[in-house]
């Protein structure tokens, strides 16, 4: 997966990064499974019920991302598959180069 094609899933904004994500919860791990459209496809352990998915999604990211988990909150979709997520201190380029190795592993 190269930089260009996870790009299309994120956008610079005067807060941080805003991230597009589909969200399958339930499934046998976490990880960032690929694209999906113009966005990250992410795969969570945890059951869509009382925000769990969400905080699995965050804290995967984080990890990923290297930021603490407070500075990834989900802005747009929080009760829908589909979700933006806002990262805060990171820039637009660190975060598509880590996640399209996310993506390669």
């Amino acid at each position: 997966m190269n930089t260009a094609d996870v790009a299309a899933a994120l956008a610079s904004t005067p807060d941080g990064v805003a991230v597009r994500v589909k969200v399958v919860p339930g499934a046998s791990r976490d990880r960032v499974a690929g694209l999906l459209g113009d966005r990250l496809k992410i795969t969570v352990a945890a059951p869509p019920e009382d925000g769990k998915a969400n905080r699995a999604v965050c804290a995967l990211l984080a990890t990923l991302l290297n930021v603490p988990v407070k500075s990834i909150e989900v802005t747009h979709g929080r009760s829908q598959p589909q979700k933006t997520l806002l990262v805060t201190g990171v820039t637009l380029c660190d975060t598509t180069e880590r996640l399209a190795k996310a993506i390669a592993k």
